[in-house]
């Protein structure tokens, strides 16, 4: 009788531990694992530098405009090659 209270003791013991371990990988899992919130910060992040980019691509192109407009209204031979 008494074997069998050790086995069943030991039985509860091993289902213990094994749900130990579960909870402790899913916590470990959790900690490691990105979060919602810094993904969208990530993916505004890359919107912005996007539309910073172009934006300044942008600009840069109507400076170049500008500049060409200003220098045939005061004579001056373009100096871009087209």
């Amino acid at each position: 009788m008494q074997s069998y209270w050790t086995f069943i003791a030991m039985d509860i013991a091993a289902e213990r531990t094994r749900e130990a371990d579960r909870h402790r990988l899913a916590a470990l899992a959790q900690r490691h694992a990105p979060s919602r919130d810094r993904s969208i910060r990530h993916g505004a992040a890359v919107v912005a530098a996007t539309i910073s980019r172009l934006s300044a691509g942008l600009v840069r192109r109507l400076d170049e405009c500008v500049a060409e407009d200003l220098a045939s209204t005061i004579g001056v031979p373009s100096q871009t090659a087209h």
